[in-house]
C-alpha cells in the first residue's frame, strides 16, 4: 500500500516482482482470444466496420504482447535492478497497448455504436479483465495504474457523453469500483511484499543456520519423535563416512551406530551400550556425555540432550587430540621425564594400592638407592653426561621391575625400589646383592666409560605395619648409615638408626636455638713465635656447652651447622667476638678467624668483616682471616675477588690446613695470601722419616720464596718442636704442646709469658752446632 510507495523496494524483492509479470502466458492467451472473439461477435451482430478494426488491432496487440511474454519467460532472472527495470518497461509498453484496446472497445460499444449487446459485451469483458489486474500485475504499480486508467476512463467518458443523467451517474459510479481494484492490487502487492521479505529473512536465517551447522567442529544430528534423523550437518556426514548430510536423514540412531560397527570401528556390544545410554539420556531429558574409543585409535565424545518439540539433539566430536593431550599430561604428572620411571607421587600411589591388597601378614621391603659422588660427574663431565648416567641406571634398575617389584626415580640421583613379597632378611639380602651386581658393570655415556657406584638403605617389615612414607624415611636412615660406613654397599634399617636420627634432629633444633640466643662461646688457641716463644697471635675457636649433654665437640656441631645452612651465622658471631676481645689485648697480638666455604658465596662477607672491625675498633692488621682449600674450590674466581677486597681493608689472609686437599702450590702465588698454615699431617713421623722431613722443609722453603709466613699446626711433642727449630724453622707454631685453648682473659694474662722450654731449645741448638 502507501508504505510500499513511500520507500524503495529492495532489489532482491523487486526482481522477483518483475519476474511475476512474465508468468502464466496461457491465461493471458485465453483472455486475449476471448476478448478478440467477443469483438468479432459484436461486429457480426452490428455489422459496424469499427468493430472489425478493433478486432484486427486486438489481434496485433495480442501477438506483440505474447511475444514479449515469451521473450522474457524463457530467460534467467534479471541480474541487476537496471535489467529488471528494462523488462518492466517492455511489459508496460505492450500492456498499455492491451489496456488501451480494451478501453477503446468499451468506448465504441457505449458511445459510438449504439447497440445494447455491444454495450453489455464491451463492459462485461473489460470488467472481467479488470478483475485480473491485481492478480497479474501487482509486480508493477505503474502497470496497475495504466490498466485502471485505460479501462476506467473510456467507460466513464462513454457513459458521460451519452448525456442523460442516468448514464452520467453510471459513468461516475465506475470510478469507485476501479479505485477498489487499485486498492486491492496494492493490498496484494503489500501482502506479497511482506511474504517475500519474511521469506528472504527466513532464507537468510536458514543460510546462516546451515553455514553455522556445517562449519561446526562437532558432528550434530537431530532426532524426531520416532528417533530418526531429521537434521544432520557436514561434520556428522564426514565422521559417519557418508557423502552428504542428506544421506543421514531418515535413519535411526541405531542404524548410524551399526554403520560404525559394520565398518569395524566399534564392537556390536559397545554399539548397543552407546545406543542405550544416549536413548536413555534423551528419554529422561538430561544431558549426558559419553567417550567412545574406536578401533582405529580415534576417540569420539557423544553428547545427548533433549531439544524442543520432542526433538532430541546428539552431538559427537573427534576428541582424539584432546584425549592424547590429557594422556600426555597425565603421563607427565606420573612419570619422570628423563627416565620414564614413576615419579615420587605416582610411586607412592602404586605402592599404597599394592600394599592394601593381598595377605596383610606378608613381608614387604623398600630400598632407597643413591649414587656415590654423583656431583663429581656433573662438575667434571657436565650435566648432559650426568643425565645420561641417570638414564643408564634407570634402565638397569628397570630390568628388575615386575608385578611384585616397582621402581621409581624420586629425583636427582635417588631411586626407590619396592618389593611386595619378601620372605626374610636373607631373601632381601640376596635380592639387593643381585641388584648391586647388575649395577656394577661400566656404562658408556657419550663416549665416557663410567663405573656405577651406589649406596642403598633398605627396610623390611610386615605389610600390616608399614606405610610408604614411613618406609621411605626408615630406608633413608639406613642409606645415611651406608654412606657413613664406606659407600658402595647397602644397610638394613635398625631401630637404633631411628633413635640416632631423632637425636640428631633434636641436636639441630637445640643448635639453632643456641645460635639465635648467641649462646655459643669463643676460646682462643695460642699461636707462638718460633724465635720468641711468646704469643704472637691466636686462633678463635667456637665452643658449645649444651645444657643437658654438656660440651659438644665442634666436629659434631660444625657439620650440623653447615648442613642446616647456619654456619655463616656462627662465623659472624665468632668474628665479632674475636675482634671485640682482641681489641682489649696488648699490641701486637692478633687473632685469626676461620670463614667457611658458604661464607664466600655471598658478597656481603666483605661488609661483614668491615663492620666487625668498625664496631670493635680493632686495627685491621691485627685481624687474620683463614680460608680453606674447600672454599677456594667451590668458586675460585669469586672467592679470590672477595679475599682481595678483604685484604684491601688491611686484613691479613691465611691459607688454612694446607696439605689436606689438592694442596695445589699454585694457590701460594695466585691467591692474595699473607700466610700459609701447614696441616698437622706433615708432622706425622717427621722425627723418624727423613722423606717426610725433607717434604716439610720444601713446603716451608717454597712458601717463604713467595713471601708468605708459615705457621706449623699440630705441634704436640718437644721432639717435634726441636726438629722444627733446628731444621724446618717455620715462623709460628700452634698445637697442644702450648696448652689448650684459653679464654679471652687467659690470652691477655699469657701475653707476656715466655714458654719454659725456650731455654731447652736454645741448649739443643747449641749442642747441634
Amino acid at each position: 500500500m502507501d508504505r510500499i510507495k513511500k520507500r524503495d523496494i529492495p532489489v532482491d524483492i523487486y526482481i522477483p516482482f518483475v519476474e511475476t509479470l512474465f508468468r502464466d502466458g496461457l491465461t493471458l492467451s485465453i483472455g486475449l482470444v476471448a476478448q478478440t472473439l467477443l469483438v468479432v461477435l459484436c461486429y457480426w451482430k452490428t455489422g459496424d466496420p469499427l468493430y472489425l478494426l478493433v478486432a484486427v488491432a486486438m489481434v496485433m496487440v495480442g501477438i506483440l504482447r505474447l511475444r514479449n511474454i515469451r521473450k522474457y519467460s524463457n530467460r534467467p532472472p534479471p541480474a541487476s535492478a537496471a535489467e529488471a527495470k528494462a523488462r518492466e518497461r517492455d511489459y508496460i509498453v505492450f500492456g498499455s497497448m492491451h489496456g488501451f484496446m480494451l478501453g477503446f472497445f468499451c468506448f465504441v460499444g457505449i458511445y459510438l455504436a449504439h447497440d445494447s449487446f455491444a454495450e453489455i459485451a464491451s463492459v462485461a469483458v473489460t470488467l472481467a479483465s479488470a478483475t485480473s489486474i491485481a492478480g497479474r500485475n501487482y509486480g508493477s504499480p505503474r502497470m496497475v495504474m495504466i490498466f485502471i486508467m485505460t479501462m476506467t476512463w473510456p467507460i466513464s467518458i462513454g457513459f458521460i457523453l451519452r448525456g442523460d443523467i442516468y448514464h452520467i451517474i453510471l459513468g461516475c459510479m465506475a470510478f469507485p469500483f476501479f479505485f477498489a481494484i487499485r486498492r486491492f492490487a496494492d493490498t496484494v502487492r503489500e501482502v506479497l511484499f511482506s511474504a517475500l521479505s519474511e521469506e528472504k529473512k527466513a532464507n537468510r536465517l536458514a543460510q546462516r543456520f546451515n553455514r553455522a551447522l556445517n562449519t561446526m567442529s562437532h558432528g550434530l544430528v537431530m532426532l524426531g519423535p520416532d528417533s530418526r534423523v531429521v537434521v544432520a550437518n557436514a561434520e556428522a556426514a564426514q565422521l559417519m563416512s557418508v557423502a552428504t548430510p542428506d544421506h543421514l536423514v531418515g535413519r535411526s540412531l541405531k542404524a548410524l551406530l551399526m554403520r560404525g560397527a559394520a565398518g569395524g570401528l566399534i564392537s556390536y556390544k559397545d554399539c548397543g551400550f552407546v545406543e542405550g545410554q544416549l536413548t536413555r539420556a534423551l528419554r529422561e531429558g538430561r544431558t549426558r556425555k559419553l567417550l567412545v574409543s574406536l578401533s582405529d585409535g580415534r576417540y569420539l565424545e557423544f553428547s545427548a540432550r533433549e531439544g524442543h518439540d520432542e526433538l532430541g539433539v546428539i552431538t559427537f566430536e573427534d576428541v582424539t587430540q584432546r584425549v592424547q593431550a590429557d594422556e600426555k599430561i597425565r603421563h607427565m604428572a606420573r612419570y619422570d621425564t628423563l627416565t620414564g620411571l614413576p615419579n615420587r607421587a605416582y610411586f607412592q600411589e602404586i605402592v599404597a594400592e599394592q600394599m592394601a591388597g593381598g595377605d596383610r601378614e606378608r613381608n614387604c621391603a623398600l630400598a632407597v638407592f643413591d649414587m656415590d659422588d654423583f656431583k663429581t660427574v656433573n662438575d667434571t663431565l657436565g650435566h648432559p653426561v650426568g643425565d645420561g648416567l641417570i638414564y643408564a641406571i634407570a634402565e638397569k634398575l628397570g630390568c628388575f621391575a615386575d608385578e611384585d617389584v616397582k621402581v621409581s626415580r624420586f629425583g636427582g640421583d635417588e631411586f626407590v625400589v619396592y618389593f611386595d613379597r619378601v620372605h626374610d632378611e636373607l631373601h632381601l639380602g640376596q635380592i639387593l646383592d643381585g641388584i648391586f651386581e647388575g649395577l656394577a658393570d661400566e656404562v658408556d655415556v657419550a663416549g665416557h666409560l663410567l663405573r656405577v657406584q651406589m649406596s642403598a638403605g633398605a627396610v623390611l617389615l610386615p605389610v600390616a605395619f608399614g606405610d610408604v612414607d614411613g618406609m621411605v624415611v626408615k630406608a633413608d636412615l639406613a642409606l645415611y648409615r651406608a654412606k657413613e660406613t664406606g659407600k658402595n654397599g647397602w644397610q638394613l634399617f635398625e631401630t637404633s638408626m631411628d633413635a640416632a636420627f631423632r637425636e640428631k634432629q633434636m641436636l639441630k633444633s637445640d643448635l639453632r636455638s643456641a645460635v639465635e640466643a648467641n649462646a655459643l662461646r669463643v676460646v682462643y688457641q695460642p699461636i707462638v713465635g718460633m724465635d720468641s716463644m711468646r704469643i704472637e697471635s691466636c686462633e678463635a675457636l667456637c665452643r658449645w656447652q649444651h645444657p643437658e649433654l654438656g660440651a659438644v665437640s665442634p666436629g659434631v656441631f660444625i657439620p650440623l651447622a653447615e648442613e642446616m645452612g647456619i654456619i655463616s651465622d656462627i662465623s659472624v658471631q665468632v668474628l665479632k667476638a674475636a675482634c671485640r676481645e682482641c681489641a682489649k689485648w696488648p699490641e701486637p697480638i692478633g687473632v685469626s678467624v676461620n670463614l667457611s666455604a658458604r661464607d664466600f658465596r655471598d658478597s656481603d662477607i666483605v661488609a661483614t668483616v668491615a663492620d666487625a672491625l668498625a664496631e670493635s675498633g680493632l686495627a685491621p692488621e691485627r685481624l687474620e682471616i683463614e680460608v680453606t682449600e674447600t672454599a677456594i674450590l667451590d668458586d675460585k674466581l669469586s672467592t679470590r675477588k672477595y679475599l682481595q677486597e678483604i685484604r684491601d681493608l688491611g686484613v691479613r689472609i691465611a691459607l688454612d690446613d694446607f696439605g689436606t686437599g689438592y694442596s695445589s702450590l699454585s694457590y701460594l702465588h695466585t691467591l692474595p695470601l699473607d700466610k700459609v698454615k701447614i696441616d698437622r699431617s706433615f708432622l706425622k713421623d717427621v722425627t723418624e722419616d727423613g722423606r717426610s722431613r725433607e717434604l716439610l722443609k720444601g713446603v716451608v722453603h717454597l712458601s717463604r720464596q713467595v713471601g708468605l709466613r708459615v705457621t706449623m699446626e699440630g705441634v704436640e711433642t718437644f721432639d717435634q718442636l726441636r726438629l722444627l727449630s733446628q731444621e724446618v724453622k717455620p715462623d709460628l707454631l700452634q698445637g697442644f704442646l702450648f696448652g689448650a685453648a684459653l679464654s679471652a682473659s687467659g690470652i691477655e694474662t699469657m701475653s707476656n709469658t715466655v714458654w719454659p722450654f725456650a731455654e731447652d731449645l736454645r741448649s739443643a741448638q747449641v749442642a747441634a752446632r
